[in-house]
């Protein structure tokens, strides 16, 4: 079985979208929709990466990655961000752990290449 994939994004078609992606690479996913479920799964699942949408109900994407960043348990796990807000990918520059950002609409090869990208490197 491949790595564990936390996915967070509250659209649903999004969601199903990159879930489908990720398994059919071999990965396991676990999907959640809003930003306050993130910080439980994280715990529960220990993934191998997280795949955060920006605009969450909840907690913002943004708020997650620096609550990440700062947890001992997490800070080394690697971060692809997607979001349809390309000005916020500069907010993102700061946290070393952010493998990619993937401006939605994205193409899954796109995805595909940044997930290998990101699980490819060191810990």
């Amino acid at each position: 079985m491949g790595n564990k994939i936390l996915l967070v994004d509250d659209d649903p078609e999004i969601s199903s979208l990159v879930q489908y992606t990720l398994e059919s690479m071999g990965h396991q996913t676990q999907v959640c929709s809003n930003g306050r479920e993130v910080l439980e799964a994280l715990q529960a699942q220990k993934p191998d990466l997280l795949v955060l949408d920006v605009m969450l109900p909840g907690i913002d994407g943004y708020s997650l990655a620096n609550q990440i960043t700062e947890d001992p348990a997490t800070k080394n796990m690697p971060i692809i961000v997607l979001s349809a807000l390309e000005p916020s990918r500069s907010m993102f520059q700061k946290f070393p752990q952010v493998a990619a950002f993937l401006t939605k609409p994205f193409n899954t090869d796109d995805l595909t290449e940044a997930v290998k990208a990101a699980l490819a490197k060191p810990k």
